[in-house]
């Protein structure tokens, strides 16, 4: 039985992320998860660095990090993004720009779904 988990607090990690995963680089996602839920900033910007093994990969990261702002909320992200690097904020753009194609979001984006989000990342 493997102890890694593709889900943190309904929160979906898709499945070549989490099957591609060391039990370790798991556990790690699952901590940054669930501290990005509680808001904290540190989490965010590990994540934006995360090591998702390239490819269908990152794109599983990118979904993880479009569920967050939803669940968090743009206006509360948006606190926990602006503490991050340019590199950092072109990162979470990017990841998230592929999370909306990847997560199947039909007619969804960064532009039309998180303006302010979207309007920070580019500056």
């Amino acid at each position: 039985m493997s102890c890694k988990q593709n889900e943190v607090d309904a929160i979906e990690i898709g499945d070549t992320l989490y099957t591609n995963q060391s039990l370790e680089h798991n556990k790690k996602l699952t901590e940054l998860i669930t501290q990005a839920l509680n808001k904290d900033s540190n989490a965010l910007s590990e994540l934006t660095e995360f090591w998702c093994g390239g490819g269908a990969g990152c794109y599983d990261l990118g979904f993880v990090t479009t569920q967050l702002v939803y669940r968090i909320g743009e206006n509360e992200f948006i606190k926990m993004a602006d503490k991050l690097t340019v590199k950092q904020k072109s990162s979470l753009r990017g990841l998230l720009s592929v999370g909306f194609e990847y997560g199947n979001y039909t007619d969804k984006n960064i532009v039309t779904e998180f303006p302010k989000l979207n309007k920070l990342l580019t500056e």
